[in-house]
């Protein structure tokens, strides 16, 4: 049965709660700052400075992976090669979106493993388990709100976000992380409305086919990277196990003493 405070958690619950979510609310907070400052840099620059964004990211997620456990860099580094794949077939290839100097730019792939630490590290967050029924509930009805808006009300009709919000829903109610995947909407809708008000990319009106209409953003689109999260979670053991065979494994893969 549920409980008042579990949907109203009291003040001094919440404070002590975001008092042991300090390292997971400043991953969070750095990428989400990111985000909008690597937009307006790369906001109407040549490829040059397209490529120094891209730099400057890689170090980002460099520096805050260099604190993270080997778990956690096994799934950056098969969140970001999936999604690497994913963007170039999606962009060049079916122009379901278009990159403002039409290429993928060279911040993306990092760009993704900073996301994804993100949703993870909302997702993994006391405070969130705190606020897990509010943060839940808000996902799917706020997402749930402005899919039907997109579908039926908005000028430009977005079926494409409407489709994507039932992944989104799967994942919240059934799958093994729904916080993260909660957290996946915040911070990829998030991402979506600064790139694509930056004009750092396009979605395209409709599907290759035009009988999908697709919004700019689409409203459910943190539904399509919840399968990166998905599969960062379940293939990132398998990609260490790997490792640990190969006698030649690298040394920043190996276990930290705090792991073994």
């Amino acid at each position: 049965m549920l409980r008042r405070a579990d949907w109203t958690p009291s003040l001094a619950d919440l404070g002590e709660a975001a008092r042991r979510s300090r390292r997971e609310l400043t991953v969070v907070g750095i990428v989400v700052v990111w985000i909008i400052l690597g937009a307006g840099l790369d906001s109407a620059a040549g490829i040059w400075r397209q490529r120094l964004v891209g730099l400057l990211t890689w170090s980002l997620l460099i520096a805050i992976l260099s604190r993270q456990p080997r778990t956690v860099r096994a799934q950056v580094a098969v969140v970001i090669v999936i999604a690497t794949c994913v963007e170039y077939m999606a962009s060049p290839l079916l122009g379901l979106y278009t990159y403002r100097l039409h290429n993928v730019p060279s911040y993306v792939p990092p760009g993704h493993g900073l996301v994804y630490l993100a949703a993870l590290n909302i997702g993994r967050s006391a405070l969130a388990a705190r606020l897990r029924l509010p943060l839940l509930t808000f996902a799917l009805v706020v997402c749930g709100a402005w899919a039907f808006w997109g579908a039926v009300l908005a000028p430009r009709q977005d079926l494409l976000g409407a489709f994507m919000y039932l992944f989104l829903v799967r994942f919240i109610l059934i799958g093994r992380q729904p916080l993260v995947y909660a957290g996946c909407f915040l911070v990829c809708s998030y991402l979506e409305i600064i790139g694509t008000s930056a004009g750092a990319w396009a979605w395209a009106v409709h599907d290759p086919t035009g009988a999908v209409g697709i919004g700019n953003p689409p409203s459910g689109i943190p539904g399509g990277y919840c399968f990166l999260d998905a599969y960062g979670l379940m293939l990132a053991p398998r990609v260490l196990e790997l490792f640990d065979r190969r006698p030649f494994a690298l040394p920043r893969l190996r276990p930290l003493p705090d792991e073994v």
